[in-house]
């Protein structure tokens, strides 16, 4: 069994920062592919950054810049550090896991075997 525990989501103005934490517990690698995604009231689920064995990453045009995806390893840990957010960047935000290694990014949520909970994440204009 794998359990995701998102958490630093919140509610900011327009230009603040965010930082986002996934504590991935656990039969997982700790260098296993992982993501984070996001779903607003009405729309599908998107993939916002990903991270892929090996450290490659990969990031949707909307967020490029502004986010950056990491991961501690020794902590089982991912992060997603948000800067210069937008009222469009308001929505539940996922952390995503593929049960395995992958040697490129993963951007699609078919990609992902396990999801947690979700943090919400409200940016007021």
């Amino acid at each position: 069994q794998v359990q995701l525990v998102e958490s630093g989501g919140g509610s900011v103005q327009a230009g603040g920062s965010l930082r986002l934490s996934c504590v991935a517990s656990g039969y997982i690698t700790s260098s296993a592919c992982m993501g984070w995604f996001r779903q607003a009231p009405g729309k599908e689920r998107e993939g916002v950054a990903s991270i892929s064995t090996l450290g490659g990453t990969y990031y949707a045009d909307s967020v490029k810049g502004r986010f950056t995806i990491s991961r501690d390893n020794d902590k089982n840990t991912l992060y997603l550090q948000m800067n210069s957010l937008k009222p469009e960047d308001t929505a539940m935000y996922y952390c995503a896991a593929r049960g395995a290694h992958c040697y490129i990014p993963m951007s699609s949520p078919q990609s992902y075997n396990f999801w947690g909970q979700g943090t919400q994440v409200t940016v007021s204009s």
